[in-house]
């Protein structure tokens, strides 16, 4: 089978193999640079360009990912101990029975809807295990933050590997193949819906790792700033509004079990890497930033920020929602008061199958195709601006985020274009903007 290029960059050289091979070498340097931009060069990207320029690439990178490259024993055993109580949590919890959508090879994915609950019991043992128990200082993650990035990147970059082998060889479905170019199959992905000993690999890694490891992370980091300089309230607001959006996450785990990182993109270095090192190394970043930085913003500012990034979040929350609560009452519900304006999208499936989904132009969907990303992005933007604007890092997470979403909006139209075709059209006549209203 042929990887599909509905749901994947086209097949020319540039896409295939070059812009892959530049992300698979750029990325991992990129994280340790961030990294080390916070704890040696003030959080200064004016420093880093006079470093890059007086010591060359290679050296700076040297400096700041070499030395942890291989992690430690410590960081080994903190992934260790991490990943094991979060497999055990998701085979033992219990949980409903929640099947995902019908694959184009008509595989139907199945899971357990128990991730709230094991997002709860997570936070819970870390608190428990650093202040009353005192099994490990509550810094511990800060302390060994290096080693950590490195150690998840060497794991990822082999368990990639291992999921490129596994494709090839013993495919956990028929949502697997080959594009014939080895470097786009490690760095796309060769399997859709790959499992492990009963474990659905996309779900472990970018619900129970990857966005797991965010929020311990930023207690973490809250420790260390509370340790060294006394608690800020830049440091709260920026914690408390990424505790809001990640637990919104898993609040709607199920939904994003239907959104295009799991329905679409194929477990290969592009997600599985991303999630295990690109969102504790870039996702905390401003977070991090702010260790080094408390800012005192009063209560009037911290209140504001506080108020508009929880309205952002809950924006983004409520746009899924509705599209959510309209294709699974088909359409028999109440959008903003009314009944909704819907599309009636054909398709047919590989095996010639024909089926069809309710393509939503009411509440926010009737702004644009897009318009959740929007509230998203602005949401990031909240918990980075504690940081206030003396230097550019914290605002890195921000502008990676809104070219992300960009680019998914517009391949996300390709997509649909091709699957829905004249249906897809009269919907855009409905709705004609991607992202934003007279602009995109």
């Amino acid at each position: 089978m042929n990887l599909a290029p509905d749901n994947s960059p086209s097949s020319s050289l540039l896409r295939q193999t070059l812009f892959p091979l530049f992300l698979i070498l750029a990325c991992p340097p990129a994280v340790f640079l961030v990294w080390y931009t916070n704890v040696a060069l003030d959080g200064s990207v004016a420093k880093l360009g006079e470093l890059l320029s007086q010591q060359g690439i290679w050296m700076t990178i040297q400096l700041a990912w070499i030395p942890y490259a291989f992690g430690s024993a410590t960081a080994w055993s903190i992934l260790a101990i991490f990943a094991g109580i979060e497999l055990a949590l998701m085979r033992w919890l219990p949980g409903k029975p929640y099947q995902g959508p019908v694959t184009p090879a008509g595989h139907v994915p199945l899971y357990k809807a128990n991730g709230l609950l094991a997002y709860s019991i997570t936070l819970f043992l870390f608190l428990l295990g650093a202040y009353p128990c005192q099994w490990f200082s509550p810094t511990l993650l800060y302390d060994h933050f290096p080693d950590l990035l490195g150690a998840l990147n060497l794991f990822s970059v082999l368990f990639c590997f291992f999921l490129l082998c596994k494709g090839y060889w013993n495919p956990s479905s028929k949502d697997a193949g080959s594009s014939g170019n080895l470097i786009f199959d490690y760095y796309w992905g060769t399997e859709l819906y790959p499992r492990l000993f009963g474990f659905d690999v996309k779900l472990l890694t970018n619900c129970r790792l990857g966005m797991m490891c965010w929020p311990l992370l930023l207690l973490s980091f809250a420790a260390k700033q509370g340790e060294l300089y006394g608690l800020s309230d830049s440091m709260l607001v920026a914690i408390a509004l990424q505790l809001i959006y990640i637990t919104k996450f898993f609040v709607w785990e199920t939904g994003y079990l239907r959104s295009l990182d799991i329905m679409h993109d194929r477990a290969g270095y592009y997600i599985c890497w991303g999630v295990l090192v690109w969102i504790p190394g870039i996702y905390t970043s401003p977070t991090f930033y702010l260790i080094h930085h408390p800012h005192d913003l009063g209560p009037f500012w911290a209140a504001l920020i506080f108020f508009l990034g929880t309205v952002c979040i809950l924006t983004n929350y409520w746009a899924d929602r509705q599209r959510q609560l309209a294709r699974s009452s088909g359409g028999q519900c109440k959008i903003w008061g009314k009944q909704p304006l819907l599309t009636v999208a054909h398709y047919t499936t590989a095996k010639g199958e024909k089926k069809q989904n309710l393509l939503l132009a009411s509440g926010w969907w009737g702004i644009s195709r897009h318009f959740h990303y929007v509230p998203e992005i602005l949401g990031a933007f909240f918990w980075s601006l504690p940081a206030l604007f003396v230097n550019l890092l914290p605002y890195f997470y921000v502008m990676f985020l809104t070219l992300l979403l960009i680019e998914r909006a517009f391949r996300d139209d390709r997509r649909c274009a091709q699957k829905y075709g004249k249906d897809w059209d009269e919907y855009c006549k409905q709705v004609p903007y991607k992202i934003i209203p007279h602009v995109v």
